[in-house]
């Protein structure tokens, strides 16, 4: 019993004891972080020199490194070869060759416009030219009609510019009655002779002046040409003698090349 409190006691004094401990830690060498740096070589421009003369300490060092921006053996370009004769002496006003150096103007002036015309000519020939009919359809601009196929008395139908053209070769009979015809019986009054070139060949284009049709011919009331969808009758010269139409069939240009040659158009 009296060991154990003697143990106790001493569990207790050890607790309560206190040990200090101090830890020193070693210094380290410690290296320099400055860096040794090669001086900054100080470039003589107009703006460094311009800085260092705002200090008084590099008035003396800037003067000692002025730099030398141009010599004095500098040559002035001689354009004396380039000008004209008429300018080389200084004592002469310019007025003296105005009038030679505007006539030079003049004449360069002219020449480029004198070009500009020939290149504004070809530019709107070519446009114009773009505009014309094409080589196929000035190819049937005309047609050639050979007069010794067509019989006497007999009328042929040829497609011309996309229209029926009647050529006709009248008889004399037929001649002899279209030439006697009164002008005041005709309701588009047109004397023969001015309709044909050759009496005895009457052409004209095959369309009714009323709405458009394709006459018959050697049909109606007066042994020329009828037109069946409204009744108008034509005579021999193709002139309207009766129905709605309100003139002659028109006459397009032809030529006679030879006795059994006509081209039209």
């Amino acid at each position: 019993m009296i060991r154990n409190l003697k143990l106790s006691d001493n569990i207790a004094k050890g607790c309560t004891k206190v040990v200090t401990t101090t830890y020193t830690k070693s210094p380290l060498a410690v290296k320099s972080s400055k860096k040794t740096l090669p001086p900054r070589p100080i470039y003589l421009t107009n703006f460094t020199m311009q800085s260092n003369l705002l200090s008084k300490k590099s008035l003396t060092s800037v003067t000692a490194n002025q730099v030398r921006m141009i010599h004095t053996d500098f040559k002035v370009p001689d354009y004396t070869e380039y000008r004209r004769d008429s300018v080389k002496d200084p004592r002469s006003s310019s007025a003296d060759s105005y009038k030679t150096r505007n006539g030079f103007t003049y004449m360069v002036l002219g020449t480029a416009a004198t070009g500009a015309v020939f290149c504004a000519k070809a530019i709107v020939h070519k446009f114009v030219l773009s505009m014309a009919p094409a080589a196929d359809v000035l190819a049937l601009a005309s047609v050639e009609v050979n007069l010794a196929e067509i019989p006497e008395g007999k009328n042929a139908t040829i497609k011309w510019r996309g229209k029926p053209l009647f050529v006709r070769h009248r008889t004399a009979a037929e001649i002899q009655a279209e030439q006697s015809t009164s002008l005041a019986e005709l309701r588009d009054p047109e004397d023969d002779s001015v309709r044909t070139q050759k009496p005895e060949w009457l052409v004209i284009i095959g369309v009714c002046t009323h709405l458009g049709c394709v006459p018959i011919a050697n049909a109606g009331d007066w042994g020329g040409y009828y037109c069946p969808c409204h009744g108008s009758h034509y005579d021999a010269a193709g002139r309207i003698r009766k129905g709605p139409a309100p003139s002659n069939m028109e006459i397009p240009p032809y030529i006679f090349v030879d006795e059994k040659t006509l081209i039209v158009g």
